[in-house]
């Protein structure tokens, strides 16, 4: 079974190894439980703001036959200051496309929320303002996760474990910003049962 992952530095798991990244995770972890979904095709990039994802999403050109499709993405356009609405528009186009990348079954997609980098100590050495930060992932994470509820598809909130640990110096790449391999295990851990269940749940059934 394919599986399309779409986002940016923390989907492609900046500073971490390749099976350290969570998709990868996520897809051995289903493996181990008899759920037969491939490594992901990736399309992610550090930096990448959901304009630059969708751009990447054009010139790569995945099929539209993939068992199951995860999106990760807006981070870099809280960094940039782009506006809340902004990011709604782009990230509903997104999410369509993601649909359209399942097969048009939004039973087949899942979405993570955006981690919350202000607890790390790359912000605290920025000087930046943690609760403007948070302040700010928390709108756009709510705008995504309503879309998310329009369209059926399902949002795993990572964002709390995010705050609880991200400042843990275990939980993060030597970049001091990034999360290490045993955050995306974090991530993977709560990701795993809604992904088992949007995958063992018979076509077109409500998986929720």
């Amino acid at each position: 079974m394919a599986y399309l992952a779409l986002g940016d530095s923390y989907t492609i798991g900046e500073s971490v190894p390749e099976d350290g990244r969570w998709p990868v995770q996520l897809a051995r972890a289903l493996r181990a439980e008899g759920i037969p979904l491939q490594d992901p095709r990736i399309v992610a990039t550090t930096g990448w703001t959901t304009d630059e994802l969708d751009a990447a999403i054009d010139a790569a050109a995945p099929p539209t036959d993939h068992g199951f499709v995860s999106l990760l993405i807006g981070v870099n356009n809280q960094y940039r200051g782009r506006p809340l609405d902004e990011y709604r528009t782009q990230f509903a186009a997104l999410l369509e496309r993601a649909i359209d990348f399942a097969g048009g079954r939004p039973e087949r997609v899942m979405v993570l929320s955006i981690p919350d980098w202000g607890v790390t100590p790359f912000a605290a050495a920025a000087g930046r303002d943690v609760a403007a930060i948070a302040a700010e992932l928390d709108a756009y994470n709510a705008a995504a996760a309503t879309i998310c509820g329009a369209r059926g598809v399902a949002f795993v909130d990572i964002a709390p474990v995010s705050r609880a640990r991200g400042a843990e110096p275990g939980m993060l790449a030597d970049d001091g910003l990034h999360p290490s391999t045993a955050m995306y295990a974090e991530w993977t851990a709560l990701a795993l049962p809604v992904a088992r269940r949007r995958l063992a749940a018979p076509p077109g059934a409500d998986p929720r």
